[in-house]
């Protein structure tokens, strides 16, 4: 007599198959169409308006998602850079440095709402200059860098309760360098809080990545700030050099690599200026044995392919429980096959362009190392665009500490896979980098979270989530991570003198 099968004997005999679509599913293209209004040249934004640099010179800014040029950029020199600090002092001097916080607000919170009018142009000239999928620009980019204004408009008329029982005062002018990865963000992350100080600023954003910036002056000349409050330079080197070291300013801060902010900190030893530096970082994402793991996958690809890992607190270690390492990497490999890297400018792309070919370049130089040093490379299948720098999304199985890829700040979308025993094996594992700027923690068990949260030795630590961010959080690093920190009311007292 036949017997029947009970279903949950028949679904552990057979499994249910993954949902891998490949190219049996192609989406149609769904470009983007909204015009970024770009101009063919922009000059220097000195004293409130458009001036060209003295010299005369111009370099071309390339998408790197096609290689074509899409505009010449201003090469300031230093007498540029003094021009642009000479008015920035005039204005702190006689408008912006006098005025009452509540009139500042009001200024800071325009500035906001013509960026969210302006969005989708914004959000398009972002693509294009620095090779992002649109729908992170569209997104998470221009929103929040709004949110930046926003947020520290409402500070302005409220100074008196940065520091309790303490009274604050502006520093006077500021200058500022900013990197090429969150080129619109950025500048807001460094902008807003100078102005709600009362600070003036003389900013130059990175030489890939200016036409946001440029556009932004725009914003600036229709917002009506005094001339000279926002001053923007760009260029190369030389011109971030003359921006740090110029004798005017009273404070620097600088995003970007570790290496350079360790130039700046040697050029400016000995002098009374404040400094903040948000520097390098090679995050440690933990994955528990308890944790939830397709949640835990989703945050992984999140932490380390989120802006092709251009992404200085990415989360490109990843730390796995033994007992579920073989899981995770399965699940890991299976999500990764459905990222879909392509035209920035595409809605359907997850992974867009390098933001340059010198960036290209290295992140294939170290992943070459990592599969001459024996670790398991994995890459899903897939056609990349004939034009354009381009990397497939890259995970890195039986990676040891004293990998480069484990070492070394990669900034690309490529993963380095280790695993450990017990809690105290992670952490150590964890803190075994010169870096400090952010780590990410995966685990059902609340106590486990605060008392790793105590022991990781990084600036931001997300627990079951990773990329998440706010205007009124600091966020910032230790060790060669930098030191100060941006957003909230921390990042406020870095602008400011105590009285």
């Amino acid at each position: 007599m036949a017997t029947l099968t009970s279903p949950k004997k028949r679904s552990a005999a057979r499994p249910a198959p993954a949902l891998i679509f490949g190219d049996l599913w192609e989406f149609d293209p769904a470009p983007e169409t909204a015009d970024p209004r770009l101009k063919p040249r922009y000059d220097l934004f000195i004293g409130g308006r458009f001036v060209a640099p003295t010299a005369g010179k111009y370099f071309d800014s390339i998408n790197p998602a096609n290689e074509t040029k899409l505009a010449e950029i201003a090469q300031a020199n230093a007498a540029d850079v003094d021009a642009a600090y000479v008015a920035a002092k005039k204005a702190f001097d006689t408008t912006w440095g006098k005025m009452p916080g509540k009139e500042r607000a009001k200024y800071i919170f325009r500035l906001a709402r013509l960026l969210q009018d302006r969005a989708r142009e914004f959000a398009v000239a972002e693509t294009m200059d620095g090779g992002k999928p649109i729908k992170e620009s569209r997104d998470f980019d221009v929103p929040m860098a709004a949110a930046h204004f926003f947020y520290h408009a409402g500070w302005a008329d409220k100074l008196d309760y940065v520091a309790p029982g303490r009274k604050v005062a502006p520093l006077g002018v500021v200058g500022q360098v900013i990197p090429w990865n969150f080129p619109l963000l950025m500048l807001a992350w460094k902008i807003a809080p100078a102005l709600a100080m009362g600070n003036t600023v003389v900013i130059k954003p990175a030489e890939t990545t200016s036409v946001t910036a440029l556009k932004f002056a725009e914003i600036i000349q229709d917002a009506g700030l005094p001339p000279g409050t926002v001053n923007i330079v760009t260029g190369f080197g030389d011109t971030g050099a003359a921006v740090m070291n110029h004798p005017t300013a009273a404070k620097v801060a600088f995003t970007g690599s570790t290496e350079v902010g360790k130039i700046i900190m040697r050029s400016l030893a000995g002098t009374d200026k404040k400094m903040t530096m948000e520097l390098g970082g090679k995050a440690a994402n933990i994955v528990f044995d308890d944790a939830p793991l397709d949640q835990a996958v989703e945050g992984i690809v999140n932490g380390i392919f989120f802006n092709q890992g251009h992404v200085c607190c990415a989360g490109s270690r990843l730390l796995v429980h033994e007992p579920v390492a073989a899981a995770v990497l399965a699940k890991l490999k299976t999500r990764i096959r459905t990222l879909r890297v392509g035209d920035p400018l595409d809605k359907n792309t997850d992974i867009g362009a390098i933001n340059s070919k010198e960036q290209l370049t290295r992140i294939t130089k170290l992943v070459a190392a990592g599969v001459k040093e024996g670790a398991a490379m994995y890459q899903p299948p897939g056609q990349l665009p004939a034009k354009g720098y381009y990397f497939r999304p890259t995970v890195f199985s039986g990676v040891s500490m004293s990998h480069r890829i484990a070492r070394e700040e990669i900034f690309g979308p490529v993963l380095s896979i280790l695993t450990f025993r017990t809690p105290e094996e992670a952490v150590e594992k964890a803190n075994n980098t010169a870096y400090g700027l952010s780590a990410g923690v995966w685990t059902d068990k609340g106590s486990r979270i605060l008392k790793l949260s105590t022991e990781l030795k990084a600036g931001v630590v997300w627990a079951n989530t990773y990329n998440k961010f706010d205007p009124a959080s600091p966020f910032g690093g230790y060790k060669e991570s930098g030191f100060g920190r941006e957003g909230g009311r921390q990042g406020l007292l870095d602008y400011c003198q105590l009285i």
